[in-house]
């Protein structure tokens, strides 16, 4: 009987089980106790990602007493080794009884389609790599997609007794997970779902693909151009001038603006930046300005709405609230038609704000239409189809778009996407509304 070979290791290529520990480690990372800190009070975090996971943390506690208890616990270092996986932060922590309590916290980790939009932010920018190498979360690249946490987005569970949410023992969890994030924001994305060596040997992938892109689009026909010597050695005639160089296929990238002491907030100088950006481009191209037509408040729900998130972390916070105080509108007047920008764009907005007499045709169409399919409910109010807690709203545009409020209130909000045909934008709704099938 032959004895079976065994199959040749190649260099270079780690075994499967090589891989799989790899991995393993990639995922999960523990952290020794970090000692108390050396003066208690004043900001717990000095990054803007660490506090911005702060912030996430006090906005959602209910109980301001329990917070304070579980400050001062990390404050004293009662929190034991940390020990790090895809959505999950796992310590224990020492409360007035001898045996420790085993703290929680639970976090959404990204989808691939979050994880391939960030990843290739941060490789299409030489300088985004760079800050990420040095362990510094560039704050457009954090835009990117919701990587910091915000309300309600920590989830925390502990084996004390106490029901409240969180609890002393989860909160000093979080306040001593806030030192790990700030000091090493691999560890937020390790929260989110990817290993730092998972993400380095990813980015530099995307990056050697995009320095290939770019060296074969500066490999290009050369440009026609004219001597300076000839023009100003000509005596009888100029010579004739080159064709215009051809404008670029998209707007440039900003450059990367630093956070210091006194200087302008760097996601806003980013935002105008590639704003302005954006502008110059299409009226180069195009020789149209989008933006000559907006008033002051449709350009500002216009920002807002290309900026990711919800506007509930940090830096959308203050974006929101710059925004809304320089149009004198609310937080809450901006977040909703932000949503309705997003369902429908000017038009979208136009939806939201303004009621109207449509003439007869689809609107006196749409309620046969409506009851045909097992919906009689729906009672008409100008261009408004309504129920106790769903709305379709005719636009001039000829589209429906859908809204939702909860039955008894007059709190509106635009879901689900606008479609010619009533009962579409209904299903739209209803599969977009959470409670209903």
């Amino acid at each position: 009987m032959s004895t079976p070979q065994r199959r040749p290791h190649i260099p270079g290529r780690a075994r499967s089980g090589e891989q799989a520990r790899a991995r393993h480690l990639d995922t999960r990372r523990t952290f020794p106790p970090l000692p108390p800190r050396a003066e208690p009070g004043g900001s717990f975090a000095l990054t803007w990602w660490g506090n911005a996971w702060v912030d996430a943390l006090e906005d959602t506690a209910l109980d301001q007493a329990r917070l304070a208890r579980g400050r001062a616990y990390a404050d004293r270092g009662h929190v034991d080794a940390i020990t790090v996986t895809p959505g999950r932060v796992v310590a224990y922590v020492h409360g007035s009884r001898p045996r420790p309590y085993r703290a929680e916290l639970r976090l959404r980790t990204l989808s691939d389609a979050d994880w391939d939009r960030f990843l290739e932010a941060a490789a299409a920018r030489p300088d985004h790599m760079a800050a990420l190498l040095d362990k510094d979360v560039p704050h457009a690249l954090a835009a990117a997609v919701d990587l910091l946490p915000v309300v309600d987005d920590l989830i925390p569970e502990c084996s004390c007794p106490d029901r409240a949410e969180p609890c002393k023992h989860a909160a000093a969890l979080c306040y001593q997970t806030a030192r790990l994030v700030d000091e090493d924001p691999f560890v937020l994305f390790l929260l989110r779902g990817r290993g730092e060596q998972e993400l380095l040997a990813d980015l530099t992938r995307r990056n050697a693909t995009h320095a290939a892109a770019e060296r074969t689009e500066a490999s290009g026909p050369a440009l026609d151009t004219v001597p300076a010597r000839e023009v100003f050695a000509a005596t009888d005639r100029l010579p004739f001038l080159p064709p215009e160089f051809p404008a670029p296929a998209h707007p440039e990238r900003p450059p990367s603006y630093p956070q210091a002491p006194g200087a302008p907030d760097p996601l806003a100088l980013d935002l105008l930046a590639t704003e302005a950006a954006a502008r110059a481009h299409t009226l180069l191209t195009t020789g149209t300005d989008p933006l000559a037509g907006l008033t002051p408040w449709q350009d500002a729900v216009r920002l807002a709405a290309a900026h990711p998130g919800s506007g509930l972390t940090a830096a959308t916070r203050a974006l929101y609230a710059s925004l809304s105080r320089g149009t004198g509108r609310t937080p809450g007047d901006l977040a909703r038609a932000v949503a309705a920008w997003r369902q429908g764009g000017l038009d979208g907005l136009s939806v939201l704000e303004e009621e109207w007499d449509p003439p007869a045709g689809p609107f006196d169409r749409a309620r046969p239409s409506l009851m045909a399919t097992g919906h009689p409910e729906f009672r008409p109010r100008r261009n408004h189809l309504s129920t106790a807690s769903l709305q379709l709203r005719l636009g001039r545009d000829g589209l429906w778009y859908g809204y939702e409020s909860d039955p008894g209130r007059e709190d509106w909000w635009p879901r689900g996407e606008p479609s010619p045909d009533p009962v579409a934008a209904l299903d739209s709704l209803l599969g977009d509304s959470p409670g209903f099938d």
